[in-house]
This record gives C-alpha cells, structure tokens and sequence, in this order.
C-alpha cells in the first residue's frame, strides 16, 4: 500500500520571478498546508554524503571544502550540462526529505498539501502530484522581480530565466495555470479562487 494513500499532492511550480511564493503564501493563508522545496533543498547543502558527491563533479565551486553557492548558481545558470548533473545529484537528496514530510503530514491528518517546487518537472516528482498549479508571467515583470529581489547582475538574471522551461511548457502540463500580470490584489484573487475550486475537487 502506499504511504501516501488518501494525501492529495498539488505540485506548484513556475519560472523564477512569475510570483510562485507570493502565491505559496496565499494558499498557505487559505489554509492549505505548504511544503517549500526550496526550504527542504537548503537542508540538504548541509548533508556530508551530498557534499561528497559534489566536491567531485564540482569542485570549482568550493573553497577551502565549503560549497560556494553564489558561484554553484553562476555555473549551472550559464551551462545546461551542468545543470543537468546539478540535478541529478541533489534531487534523490530532495525527494527523499519530501516524501518523509509528507508521510508526516498524512498521519497528522492532512489530505491536501501544496508542494512548492520550482524544479516539480526537472526532479520528476511531478509524478506523484494529483493536480499541477503553475504561475507565469511577462517576462520583463520576472526579470525585474529577480534584481530586486536577489541583487545580482542582470546578466545572470537573464541567465537564469533563460535556462528555466518556457512559458508554453508549463501551460501544456498544468491543471491550473496563474497569470501575475496586473496588481497583487488582482493576483491574490486568482489564487484564492484557485484554493477554493482545489478544495471542492479534493474534498478537503
């Protein structure tokens, strides 16, 4: 039987700067359990097998054994190849930590989370989600929103977003797909109503 029978998973992914944890936030507030990937990835830079594993594919990126992570993203943002590997390496680390959070969450009595994951198609995880909500917006808005947010180069913001799948990539493969291309109060809207039909669906 599967650990996670009766937890309905809804995987929340976009591009980097579309809005996905303003809209993280909102679905929290409407009360659906959020899971940050994000968070849970943080976690595992400290894991010692995981940093093994990285010293040897890139080892460019440490100094003096610790993991330089401005400079980690400078690469794997400016080569596909490497963000491949990137990949490869750290999500069995991600998907294992979520899955155990998610077993947590099913015997606290939950029955529908959000899984914030801004790599949900990259790490495959996408598999065990019943519903796909992703957040878009122009790209001009995203690329602003990533330099003042993060306060790096525009050269790397451009960067980044141009390594990320298209716009048309993740309407293909969504349920649900939310535009952040007027105001917040416009946005929050969109996501309420999305929380409630999400609820209705699932029963929850």
């Amino acid at each position: 039987m599967n650990t996670l029978d009766g937890l309905k998973i809804v995987g929340l992914t976009g591009q980097s700067g579309a809005g996905k944890s303003t809209a993280s936030e909102i679905f929290a507030a409407a009360g659906i359990p959020v899971v940050n990937c994000d968070k849970v990835a943080h976690g595992v830079l400290e894991i010692p097998e995981f940093l093994e594993e990285m010293s040897s594919e890139f080892s460019d990126c440490f100094d003096e054994g610790v993991l330089q992570r401005k400079k980690l993203a400078a690469v794997v943002f400016n080569n596909r190849e490497r963000l491949g590997r990137y990949g490869q390496i750290i999500f069995p680390y991600i998907t294992a930590k979520i899955f155990g959070i998610l077993r947590d969450l099913k015997e606290n009595g939950e029955r529908l989370i959000i899984l914030d994951a801004p790599t949900l198609f990259e790490s495959g995880i996408d598999i065990i989600c019943s519903a796909v909500v992703s957040v878009i917006a122009p790209f001009d808005l995203k690329l602003r929103r990533i330099l003042e947010r993060d306060g790096i180069p525009v050269e790397l913001a451009q960067s980044r977003l141009s390594s990320q799948f298209s716009e048309n990539f993740f309407r293909e493969r969504s349920d649900y797909v939310l535009e952040n291309d007027g105001s917040l109060e416009e946005f929050k809207a969109r996501v309420e109503a999305t929380a409630a039909e999400l609820k209705e669906r699932f029963n929850a």
